[in-house]
């Protein structure tokens, strides 16, 4: 038969039930504006019926039920927008580094303006026309030395700047691999403590939060997989187990970053051996063009397997090593700018040494100096040193006067400054042997601006459109799993009536219980 006390108990199941509930809508009030947390409910559960089926069960009419329990307390989560909001961090993560990246560049180069090096080379044509007109005059002529020593000044600056965000981005892949390695042994920590708490059948959910905000801040830097693992035991089957890590390459092979509590940590390569900042015994700056990312497990990531990330991004921007090649925003700029200074001075010396200055010898003397080689010549670019005699304005000797007191009377016809104020427009072949193999100086620069540009412009609108993106996806994934005031407090009405009514109903039950004992049996008393 069934127990005396059924009714009481089960209404006490209702009310420890209730009460479990009502707990959990308190969490998830307390913490609605705490980052990253997912909000939780109870999963009610109705407990095994009377009688359980077995041969000595009680001949009644059917099966009672015995009340409810919290089977178990969930976070309200949907992975698939978990692993869409990644791959989208991911893209969002490198266009905003590779903005940045070509912003600091457009910055520095400065074009179109009136302080840039178009504007300071256009000066300097313009000091070499107005020359052209006076060659004996001598406030001309330290004009152009004056403009001449502003180009250098300006290819210096912009080498020396260029050179310089270049190395910042080094110390930006430094701290990012820093990073990134926080993340792995975070992660690795944080599965630890869940592989310890599962198999008791308990849920970790604030362990699962903050698991998951760091899953979303490593998806930032590289394209990863993430691998739930059962940890065994007692754990329940809605347990989310232990993640394995993988970044994947851009052909889909997986490298191991994180499997349990173990963690491959990732280093840098670099044309020199790259350095261990902080002695951590982690290669994390690079010393030269980047040469890949090594792991622990003796595997080598090249740039071209990152498929995007913020790490690709900074290591595109600083430079990297494609074959024999070092690619690179930063590299590829200081390579034009140097291809730039260099043709600029050989051409301007060729035909300022076909000219006369004021000093009546037979060839010029070289304007520019420092040029050994291509390679960094926008930083070793000098000007000779000339005196304004020097300057070889004419194609023909200037007519000097008999008597050395008095001035010039004659500086020539001054064709040569018409034809060195017309350098910028002089188109090249491959056949002068200049760095420069087609087209004019000044159509070089500005198709190396009108990329920079472009370059620029595409980082900006794909880094909006990766932010709308990643705003639409967490946005979705706000509405299952962010708390919702409104909601939690509609859920504690709810379950204070049902709280409530199962408190009424062990009155109803003691009440009952009271006519039984104390008013059964007592006719002629």
């Amino acid at each position: 038969m069934r127990s005396t006390f059924h009714g009481l108990e089960t209404a006490k199941r209702g009310m420890f039930t209730q009460q479990s509930a009502l707990y959990t809508t308190g969490h998830n009030i307390s913490n609605a504006n705490t980052p990253g947390y997912t909000r939780q409910r109870i999963n009610f559960q109705t407990t095994e019926p009377y009688p359980g089926i077995g041969m000595n069960r009680p001949n009644i009419p059917g099966q009672m039920g015995t009340g409810v329990e919290a089977g178990s307390v969930q976070r309200v989560r949907d992975s698939f927008l978990d692993t869409q909001f990644r791959g989208e961090n991911n893209k969002l993560g490198y266009w905003q580094a590779r903005a940045d990246s070509l912003s600091k560049m457009e910055d520095i180069m400065n074009e179109p303006s009136k302080n840039g090096l178009s504007a300071v080379m256009g000066e300097f044509w313009g000091s070499l026309q107005d020359l052209s007109v006076h060659p004996e005059n001598e406030g001309a002529r330290v004009v152009v030395l004056e403009r001449g020593q502003a180009v250098v000044d300006t290819f210096h600056y912009l080498h020396s700047s260029l050179s310089s965000v270049q190395k910042d981005l080094g110390n930006q892949i430094s701290v990012n691999i820093k990073e990134i390695n926080s993340l792995l042994d975070q992660i690795s920590d944080i599965n630890r403590q869940i592989g310890e708490i599962e198999p008791h059948g308990y849920l970790p959910n604030d362990l699962y939060d903050q698991r998951d905000v760091l899953v979303d801040q490593l998806s930032q830097h590289m394209n990863i997989k993430v691998e739930p693992v059962e940890t065994g035991g007692h754990a329940l089957k809605i347990a989310e187990g232990v993640y394995n890590i993988s970044m994947i390459k851009a052909d889909g092979t997986p490298v191991e970053l994180v499997k349990g509590t173990t963690v491959n940590k990732i280093n840098v390569e670099s044309e020199n051996a790259a350095i261990d900042s902080d002695g951590d015994g982690i290669a994390d700056l690079p010393d030269g063009a980047v040469t890949g990312f090594k792991v622990n497990t003796g595997t080598t990531i090249q740039i071209t397997d990152f498929t995007q990330g913020k790490l690709k991004a900074l290591a595109e921007a600083y430079g990297y090593k494609d074959g024999a090649d070092v690619k690179g925003i930063y590299p590829n700029m200081l390579d034009d700018l140097d291809k730039l200074a260099y043709t600029f001075a050989m051409v301007f010396n060729d035909v300022h040494d076909d000219g006369y200055g004021l000093n009546q010898e037979t060839k010029g003397k070289d304007f520019f100096t420092g040029l050994a080689t291509e390679k960094d010549a926008a930083k070793n670019i000098t000007m000779n040193n000339l005196l304004p005699k020097d300057i070889a304005a004419s194609t023909e000797k200037a007519d000097l006067t008999t008597d050395p007191s008095k001035p010039v009377s004659n500086g020539g016809n001054g064709n040569n400054a018409i034809a060195l104020g017309k350098i910028s427009d002089k188109l090249l072949t491959a056949a002068d042997g200049l760095p420069i193999e087609s087209g004019s100086i000044k159509t070089f620069f500005e198709g190396v601006i009108g990329r920079l540009g472009v370059d620029g412009l595409e980082a900006n609108r794909l880094t909006k459109n990766s932010g709308v993106l990643a705003k639409t996806v967490e946005k979705n994934r706000q509405s299952v799993s962010s708390v919702s005031l409104d909601e939690e407090m509609t859920n504690l009405i709810k379950y204070q009536h049902a709280y409530n009514a199962a408190a009424r109903n062990i009155t109803v039950v003691d009440e009952m219980l009271d006519k039984i004992i104390n008013g059964m049996g007592v006719v002629g008393r």
